[in-house]
């Protein structure tokens, strides 16, 4: 494999998609797979969605086109994808029960997790720079596969966010596979991005089709298979939080929404519109600004990402620290728990008070 064939398969799995996608538009339609609208929902007019399925063609066009199918780490992602987009098809046409959506990607997980890919080790800062996870590494991975898998899904509230959001980290992912040279990794992570731009031509504001959990699942799992092919084992600082911040907007809604719901008193599983997207759009912000500005704070987290991989471990500190008050502030600003849950300004309300 050679930097001449990622890019053919990265152009293959772009054209693909935008030959199909009208097809499987057609095809949603057809056969029911449509979105209504709700109060919970920011679109009011039906829409098609499974269009995650047409994100899948490109990619299995664009990794057969790249000569990915010849590498033996290759079949076992394979299989764990056309199992997830199985099952994302069959939730886009029967909404499915989240215990049982919850159960299959386990099994997933646990099937990627047999393989022997997982994690190998945590980095501790001033404690040790490799802490063996041993029988710890297969549920720690099963659960980053099931977390980010879910954490993709659950920031698919807007006409083309969670496609930005996943080409900015795969994107990530990709310089840093080219930094050091591991060429499965960029190749994959081409055809994916490739396959998600095609895609963003028909998503973007105004979506003419959805990815549906078919494309939120499926993305969410080809991420979180990605960070784990092995481009972080020669980071000896901070390996496992390198890929974390790299989806630092998922993560970040997904964990202020579970503090929200907790806060709230609500079930962590119930939907609500308190995602960062709902919050900007009730901040004032139009549909299409308030997914470029979530594009912006992925674009950070991606940068810091890059950084963290070759900083000291001071100036790694500091950038987390940094980051995680960035994400503090959106939070408050935006009153994505609530309008009481303010400590960051209420404590620098007293420190102005007391000069």
């Amino acid at each position: 494999m050679d930097y001449e064939r990622a890019l053919l398969a990265f152009f293959v799995s772009l054209a693909t998609v935008l030959i199909v996608t009208p097809i499987v538009k057609k095809f949603a339609i057809k056969i029911g797979a449509v979105d209504q609208p709700n109060k919970r929902k920011v679109h009011d007019r039906v829409m098609p969605r499974m269009g995650g399925l047409a994100i899948f063609i490109g990619v299995a066009a664009g990794a057969l086109a790249g000569g990915l199918f010849l590498h033996n780490k290759i079949t076992a992602i394979s299989v764990g994808a056309v199992l997830i987009v199985i099952l994302g098809i069959f939730d886009d046409k029967y909404n499915l029960s989240a215990k049982f959506k919850f159960l299959v990607q386990v099994l997933v997980a646990c099937l990627i997790v047999s393989t022997g890919l997982k994690m190998d080790f945590f980095s501790v800062p001033f404690l040790t720079d490799r802490l063996e996870l041993g029988w710890m590494a297969y549920p720690l991975t099963v659960l980053w596969i099931v977390g980010i898998t879910n954490a993709i899904n659950l920031i698919d509230g807007l006409d083309g966010l969670a496609a930005g959001i996943s080409v900015i980290g795969l994107t990530t992912i990709a310089v840093m596979a080219f930094s050091a040279d591991k060429i499965l990794i960029l190749s994959l992570s081409l055809v994916v991005i490739g396959s998600t731009i095609g895609f963003l031509f028909y998503n973007f504001h105004p979506a003419k089709i959805f990815m549906g959990d078919t494309g939120s699942l499926f993305l969410g799992y080809m991420i979180s298979v990605l960070s784990l092919l092995g481009l972080y084992k020669s980071v000896t600082l901070f390996s496992v939080v390198v890929p974390v911040i790299i989806l630092g907007v998922p993560i970040f809604d997904t964990t202020f929404a579970i503090i929200r719901r907790i806060l709230n008193k609500q079930p962590i599983s119930a939907p609500d519109k308190s995602h960062i997207h709902h919050r900007l759009m009730a901040f004032g912000l139009s549909h299409r600004m308030a997914v470029i500005v979530i594009y912006m704070i992925g674009l950070v987290f991606s940068l810091s990402a890059i950084l963290l991989t070759s900083a000291t471990i001071w100036l790694s500190l500091i950038i987390i620290f940094l980051l995680v008050m960035f994400m503090q502030v959106i939070a408050e600003v935006t009153g994505l728990v609530n309008e009481e849950f303010k400590p960051f300004t209420k404590f620098y309300k007293r420190m102005v008070k007391r000069q």
